[in-house]
């Protein structure tokens, strides 16, 4: 080789080994990879190749291969995935087969452009692209980049990786991560909707991958599953509290309301004074409110501020006139700041006949939603639907205390919203007075 190469640099010489040197070990590591694919065990192919059985064990690590251990460890072999043969390919579902990555594997080694693979397989690019972006080896460090030193593309490691990611049934998030598990079992129990969970996951652990889910997955855990585990260790019957399967159709608006009190005090009207607020929700302060009524006379006064979904629920004492409402409406938002007090819309009720007294005393203008329009106050319909949940219709609201009531706002108030990207209406508003720390 010094004769070969003489008068060239001492530099291009040991560049040109060390090349050498690579190619004869990425040989070596691919004929390894072959022979543990074919059936064999570490020692044997160590044996038979002529490396020690360590560095064979850390190759198949390397790879990604599934692994039986033998005795102390010593001695391992590769597990194949149980699967069933691929039906014959039509259309557009083309999968891969092992003779086809065969010939990607020839033909990269000839220097074949992954456009020109394609063409030869009748496939297009965009599937050469993905194999090997999936299943393209690599190992070492480049001194030079800080990326791998070396790779290689292997057909039976690619089909040994594919088939496992092919079989079925596999484990289940949830079966596998107990911390997971323990957090969306926490969450459900304390009424979030599978969405609720995986957007308030998200927010409560940013940076732990393993503590993220999907809501479709906890949703399959606890629907489609026979017999569902986490559907008994909950006990509960519903995830969805609205039990609805369709959208109820919106109803055309009916004439005009002939209550005086409503006059220059309706959405068009609201729209004139805080156009660009409402619209973008992007200031706080602007409240839906409504009546949550069960028998007995009795109801439930709800406030919902549109920016943080923030929640004020007050029970009436046994009567739902002008004037209790008004009273009881008052001394829920007295503690409020200005800032946060800029309006109130609310349905043409007749308990807000008086609402004039209630402007007068908090400096809050009050609007009406067109009538038979549930939609105008979307937030507080679905505050209305959550509470249900809580008190299915029939509660009689005067059995219960007004602890029982500030409960339940809690609850509310520290549930992770999907709207609010997992974070709680109270770690959105935050008001003085209202705000509960959240670390449980």
């Amino acid at each position: 080789m010094q004769q070969i190469f003489q008068g060239l640099p001492g530099r291009s010489v040991v560049l040109t080994m060390a090349a050498i040197s690579r190619a004869a070990s990425k040989r070596l590591r691919l004929q390894v990879l072959d022979l543990m694919l074919a059936g064999g065990t570490s020692k044997s192919v160590a044996e038979q190749v002529g490396v020690s059985g360590t560095s064979v064990r850390r190759w198949c690590q390397q790879a990604g291969l599934h692994r039986a251990q033998g005795w102390a460890g010593k001695d391992v072999s590769v597990i194949p995935a149980n699967v069933a043969p691929l039906p014959a390919r039509t259309g557009h579902a083309r999968r891969l087969s092992l003779a086809e990555r065969t010939k990607i594997e020839l033909r990269l080694n000839d220097g074949w452009s992954q456009s020109r693979i394609a063409d030869d397989l009748g496939v297009h690019r965009s599937t050469i692209s993905r194999e090997l972006a999936r299943n393209t080896l690599s190992w070492g460090r480049s001194c030079k980049t800080g990326g791998p030193a070396d790779s290689a593309y292997n057909a039976a490691t690619a089909q040994h990786h594919t088939d496992y990611r092919r079989a079925r049934p596999k484990t289940r998030k949830l079966h596998a991560h107990p911390a997971l598990r323990h957090q969306v079992l926490r969450l459900m129990a304390e009424g979030h909707s599978p969405p609720q969970v995986s957007v308030r996951l998200r927010h409560l652990f940013p940076d732990d991958e393993r503590m993220r889910i999907s809501h479709e997955s906890i949703y399959q855990e606890l629907y489609l599953q026979a017999r569902s585990v986490l559907l008994q260790e909950l006990k509960v019957e519903v995830a969805l509290r609205s039990g609805r399967t369709g959208r109820i159709p919106a109803s055309k608006l009916p004439p005009a309301s002939k209550r005086t009190w409503l006059q220059g005090c309706l959405l068009a009207d609201r729209e004139q004074m805080f156009a660009a607020e409402i619209c973008e929700r992007k200031i706080p302060g602007h409240w839906e409110g409504d009546l949550v009524v069960g028998p007995g006379n009795s109801a439930l006064i709800t406030l919902v501020e549109r920016v943080s979904r923030f929640t004020l629920l007050g029970r009436l004492p046994g009567a739902r006139d002008s004037e209790t409402v008004i009273d009881k409406l008052t001394r829920m938002v007295e503690s409020l700041p200005e800032a946060v007090l800029r309006s109130l819309t609310w349905d043409q009720g007749s308990e807000m006949a008086k609402h004039a007294r209630f402007t007068v005393a908090t400096g809050c203008p009050v609007f009406f939603a067109d009538p038979h329009s549930p939609w105008q106050r979307g937030t507080n319909e679905n505050l209305n639907g959550q509470l249900r949940y809580e008190y299915p219709k029939g509660t009689n609201f005067n059995t219960l205390t007004d602890q029982d009531i500030q409960d339940t706002q809690d609850r509310l108030n520290h549930r992770g919203r999907v709207i609010l990207a997992g974070m709680t209406p109270a770690e959105k508003l935050d008001v003085p007075g209202h705000h509960v720390d959240d670390t449980r």
